[in-house]
């Protein structure tokens, strides 16, 4: 789903900056996505994701 609409940045895109960059706050995300740059009505959103995958990922991580 889109989350920026503005700069067409979808959750996907947000999750895999979680997963493979180590992203961990809308400061550092946009250090690699301009998202939160225009309008700002994304920002909520976009913690939102990257709480949700920080959360889900360290879930499984010790797992096995």
């Amino acid at each position: 789903m889109y989350v920026c609409i503005c700069k067409g940045i979808t959750d996907k895109q947000i999750k895999q900056m979680v997963l493979e960059q180590g992203v961990g706050s809308i400061r550092e995300l946009k250090q690699q996505l301009d998202i939160a740059s225009q309008c700002g009505t994304c920002a909520k959103l976009t913690q939102q994701v990257i709480d949700n995958t920080i959360i889900d990922e360290s879930l499984f991580k010790d797992v096995g």
